[in-house]
Parts: structure tokens; C-alpha cells; sequence
């Protein structure tokens, strides 16, 4: 597969190179040699021609460019192959060349190969994953009780624990994890079913044959064909847009509180990193692109997978074809967006200074929700509430810390004085002190999750 610059900037090479032209083509050649043992050990075919079609299998014997352009004329890259195949076995062996591809068809072909190249770019993602979820799980675990702004609808909020956001990024990669593993299980099947699906031309052979061929290949073993039912594998490659979203989501909180104006947490920088052609002092989240963009570009892939399910008969016409074309797409832009984001991680700053600082700078506002609670046990909740507005309005026109007016109220009012302990009231002001539902529940959340990569 060859990969435009634009593309293969957002990614990496390994894993571009999983999804090669030289990758698709070796992977396809597995498969032929897999069918010939296997219809040899079953008698179908003599064991010399066999072995003589398993010795031409070696994919450097062949022009891959030749072929993806004669694939074009003919409809389906397995054609050129196996009439490559086939004529250089018949120069060792014409006898033999007869037997190649038996029984089989171009999309059998086709299939396997994407499913085992898919294999291979899921060890990537996994490996990778589980990196990225254990950095985010130690950082959860360093900061439960690390102070930070949360917000809502792109306003100051509460007080959060920056530990509690770490989790929050963390869970739903531990789910794509999982899910992608269960769903690999059933998805990564081997294809084999003939012309029409039905393994006719290998007669009552045909199932034993597809037994030898999956175990060689370490696939699962079908049921049936799945020419044109397509469930199962495009369910693969749903939960692969899923992990790209999540990804985004990480990269979206990322890029925003690492604003200039912001300043809580940083990309690592050097050696060129996110630097500006223009601007000396800029320090630009390039990880944070790199998941946004495929982020962005994600959902596009995972309708195109939807809309060519229904696919006529037992062989589709252009929608299993368009499927092939955006299948790698949608592995090279999630993974690119998962190696950005574990290198970020790796490296990322973490200013818990400066998050005092932005938190100090609303005046004690994110506060006024638990004044509002704490005060309501002695005057109900309506009163509270309509108290607690008049003196955030007083805060924000005289520019002093909520604190300081709620507690003049407080000494002033004489439904209050006296029934409220000051210095209880002036703790629910301590950041570190409204940290402590949020580092609670991440510090049961981040248990569980770390039992779940166990």
C-alpha cells in the first residue's frame, strides 16, 4: 500500500509497513502455500506439487509494482498473482502448476491476507496501548490528590483531582483494550469458501481443508464463508474507530489545558519538537494533532465500512472492494494517533503550581456549590442558593476571594452566626481539601483497572 506524505506523517512507519505492498502480497502467498499443504495432506492434490508451490511462494520472487498495475485491469489483485504464481511453478513443474490456487477464489485470497495483516497491526496497537494505559494509570496514581481545574461546557467548574482526569482517560482504553481482544477472537477467521462459498470444487474434502489451512495460520476456524457477511469484521474495525475517538477525547483535553493561557500541563518539547517556521517561542502539541487528526478523519472510514455492508449475493461489486481501501487507512491513522499520545505521556509536564494559580484566579467561585450545600443545613437549600448568588455577584464586583465574603455574611447574619463552625467553612475553601471525592473515587476506579491488565 503506498502512503501519501500527508498520511504518513500522522503515523509511524511500523506500521505502515504492515499494510505494504510487499506486506499484502507475502500475505496472500501465505495463504496459497497454507491451501496447498493443507488440499495434500487431504489427498486433493499430490504432495510434489505441493511442495513445489510452496517453494514459489517467496515474495521476492515477484514484481509487486507489476502487479498492482495489472490488478487494476483485472479487477482484483489476486488474478495477477496467481497467474504469476502459477507460471513460475509451471517452469519447474508444468504438472504441478495445474494445482495452483485449487478450489479457491480471489476474495479467499484477499480476505485472508487482510485478516492476517490485521493481526499483525493489532500486536501493534496492543503493545502500544497497554504502554499508554499504564503511564496514564501510574500519573492517575501520582496525582489523586493534585488540585486542578474541571469545566464544564469550557468554563471553570469545580475542583476536580487531576489524579480523577487521568483515570477519566485512562478507563475507556482499558475498555477499547478489552473489547478489541474479544472481538479480534471471532473477527480474525479465515476466509475460504470457493467460488460461490460452498467448497464445492473440494467436494466433502472442502471442510478439512479450511480446518489445515486456519491452523496453519493460527486464524480461527469459520463456520462458514464470509463473502458477503460482513458482521464480524467490520465490527473489528468499529471498535478501531471507538479507540481513535477515545484517543481524541485525551488529545482534546490535552491540547486545551496545554494553551498558553492555560498552561497546566505541556507536550515534552526539544529536538525540534512542535516547534513554529515562524515563531521561536511557540510549542505546539504535535502529539495532540497527530490523535485529532485521526480523530477527525475516523468516522468517515468506520460509515464507509458501514454503508458497503450489504453486499449482493455471494460476491459484492465495489463495496467489499471499497472496504479493502479504507481498511488500512483506518489501523495506520488509529495508530499513528495511539504512538503520539504514548510518547506525549512519556514526556508530558505537569505544572500543579500553575493549576493553583488558574484555580486561585476565580476569586474562591468553584467553590460557592459546596458553600451553598454546607450552608443549606442550616437555612434549606432555596435560601442557600439565593444567599450564595448574592455574595458570588458582591466577590466578583468588589474583586475579593468568595472566602472572605462569605464568611462576613456569615458573622452578619443571624441566621447563621454561631451555627456555622468558621473554620469547617473556611476548609470547604482548600483546594487540596475539595480534591477528596474526586481522589476517592479514582482511587477505587484506578484498583479496578489496574486488576483488569493483570
Amino acid at each position: 500500500m503506498s502512503v501519501l506524505i500527508f498520511d504518513s506523517f500522522l503515523t509511524t512507519t511500523e506500521i505502515i509497513d504492515v499494510f505494504d505492498d510487499a506486506a499484502v502480497i507475502e500475505a496472500m502467498l501465505q495463504f496459497e502455500q497454507a491451501l496447498a499443504q493443507a488440499q495434500a495432506a487431504e489427498g486433493i492434490i499430490p504432495q510434489a506439487a505441493a511442495d513445489q508451490i510452496s517453494a514459489h511462494c517467496d515474495v521476492r520472487h515477484y514484481d509487486i509494482a507489476a502487479i498492482v498495475v495489472a490488478s487494476r485491469r483485472a479487477g482484483s489483485m489476486a488474478i495477477p498473482l496467481v497467474k504469476e504464481l502459477t507460471k513460475a511453478v509451471a517452469l519447474a513443474d508444468k504438472d504441478a502448476a495445474t494445482h495452483v490456487h485449487w478450489g479457491s477464489t480471489s476474495q479467499d485470497v484477499i480476505d485472508t491476507a487482510a485478516v492476517l495483516l490485521t493481526r499483525r497491526a493489532l500486536e501493534l496497537i496492543d503493545s502500544t496501548l497497554l504502554g499508554l494505559i499504564r503511564r496514564l494509570l501510574d500519573l492517575a496514581g501520582q496525582h489523586l490528590n493534585t488540585p486542578v481545574l474541571a469545566r464544564t461546557l469550557m468554563q471553570p467548574a469545580q475542583v476536580t483531582s487531576l489524579g480523577f482526569k487521568f483515570t477519566g482517560w485512562a478507563a475507556p482504553l482499558v475498555r477499547a483494550r478489552t473489547q478489541l481482544r474479544t472481538v479480534a477472537h471471532r473477527a480474525l477467521q479465515l476466509q475460504l469458501g470457493g467460488a460461490v462459498g460452498t467448497l464445492a470444487v473440494m467436494g466433502n474434502k472442502g471442510p478439512a481443508v479450511v480446518k489445515r489451512v486456519a491452523a496453519e495460520l493460527g486464524l480461527a476456524e469459520p463456520q462458514s464463508n464470509w463473502h458477503t457477511q460482513r458482521d464480524e469484521w467490520v465490527r473489528l474495525g468499529l471498535e478501531v474507530a471507538v479507540l481513535a475517538g477515545s484517543l481524541g477525547k485525551i488529545a482534546k483535553d490535552l491540547s486545551l489545558m496545554a494553551q498558553g493561557e492555560i498552561a497546566e500541563l505541556a507536550e515534552p518539547s526539544g529536538q525540534g519538537r512542535g516547534g513554529s517556521s515562524a515563531m521561536p517561542h511557540k510549542r505546539n502539541p504535535v502529539s495532540c494533532m497527530i490523535a485529532l487528526a485521526a480523530a477527525g478523519r475516523t468516522p468517515q472510514r468506520a460509515a464507509a465500512l458501514l454503508a458497503n455492508m450489504p453486499q449482493e449475493h455471494e460476491r459484492g461489486l465495489g463495496n467489499w472492494q471499497a472496504e479493502l481501501a479504507e481498511w488500512p487507512g483506518l489501523f495506520i491513522s488509529a495508530y499513528g494517533a495511539l504512538h503520539a499520545l504514548r510518547e506525549a505521556m512519556d514526556g508530558l509536564q505537569i505544572d500543579s503550581a500553575r493549576m493553583l494559580v488558574n484555580i486561585e484566579a476565580l476569586q474562591g467561585l468553584v467553590f460557592a456549590e459546596a458553600v451553598s450545600i454546607h450552608l443549606a443545613g442550616v437555612i434549606g437549600r432555596p435560601e442557600a442558593h439565593r444567599l450564595m448568588e448574592d455574595l458570588t455577584s458582591q466577590a466578583v464586583s468588589s474583586g475579593q476571594q468568595l472566602s472572605a465574603v462569605v464568611v462576613a455574611a456569615v458573622k452578619a447574619d443571624a441566621r447563621l452566626s454561631g451555627k456555622i463552625d468558621l473554620p469547617t467553612l473556611e476548609a470547604l475553601f482548600d483546594p487540596v481539601v475539595a480534591t477528596a471525592c474526586a481522589a476517592n473515587l479514582a482511587g477505587a476506579q484506578l484498583s479496578s483497572l489496574q486488576a483488569s491488565l493483570a
